[in-house]
């Protein structure tokens, strides 16, 4: 090869990589990922360390949406989460009552809003997913997310079936791995990585069936750790949720 085929050669290349660069820039979040899964967790549980080692592993795949929300109701058994949220508790009891159960344990995993089991069964995460795939509603609904300068831009498309025609739009902020080492407990003397972890949610509003946009000020869900972010439009509420009907993620660094 003579010096001048390999400059054409390497001019060509970058050409190339240049393109691909602004491309990856102004790209937006992944728009239609096949689940959400919540793994309801707790440093403080024995058997916690396998589902959170999951979860760690599904958050590789750009299909899931994996999220930790850390619980804080086995604070009393020596050790104190540092990431635990008395609103995750709320949530995952929110979910039993509308199943209509009392399953309410650690590890638990919820598949897209709907179908629970045990966080450290992987096959057993995999089958829920593709099961509540079949139904013609969850994750129909095509989420955008974006970065713009100091804020982050928030797009939900209109609904694909008439049934799936309200939800609530919410944004977590995310840690996408903390490690922790846990001095006391069940887990006393680990050090446990907990992956994609949600630090704080706020909704951004509520959704009818109709295509919908909002902006949120990146002051309002970043803290120190916080590296990402999830945006998620679920059927009902707060206190009532209830499928997955669309979701995004993107990082914020």
């Amino acid at each position: 090869m003579t010096a001048m085929m390999a400059y054409n050669r390497i001019s060509r290349w970058s050409g190339a990589i240049g393109i691909c660069a602004i491309v990856a820039i102004i790209r937006p979040a992944y728009a239609e990922p096949r689940a959400v899964v919540e793994l309801f967790t707790s440093q403080g549980c024995s058997s916690c360390p396998p589902a959170d080692k999951v979860i760690g592993e599904l958050a590789k795949d750009p299909e899931v949406i994996a999220l930790s929300m850390p619980i804080d109701y086995w604070d009393y058994l020596g050790w104190k989460d540092t990431l635990a949220d008395s609103r995750f508790s709320a949530r995952q009891k929110a979910y039993s009552q509308m199943r209509g159960d009392r399953d309410v344990y650690t590890p638990q995993v919820v598949v897209n809003g709907s179908t629970h089991l045990i966080g450290s069964d992987r096959a057993g995460i995999e089958n829920a997913i593709r099961t509540t795939e079949r139904s013609g509603d969850v994750m129909s609904v095509p989420v955008t997310l974006s970065l713009s300068g100091k804020q982050i831009n928030v797009s939900v498309a209109a609904a694909k079936a008439p049934t799936a025609a309200r939800g609530e739009v919410w944004i977590c902020s995310i840690s996408k791995a903390v490690p922790i080492s846990i001095g006391r407990g069940e887990n006393r003397g680990r050090e446990i990585t907990y992956h994609n972890v949600v630090r704080n949610l706020l909704k951004v509003g509520d959704w009818t069936g109709s295509s919908g946009s909002w902006t949120v000020p990146l002051e309002n869900i970043t803290r120190d750790g916080v590296d990402a972010a999830v945006v998620y439009v679920q059927d009902g509420n707060r206190e009532k949720p209830g499928p997955m009907l669309g979701a995004a993620f993107t990082s914020l660094h």
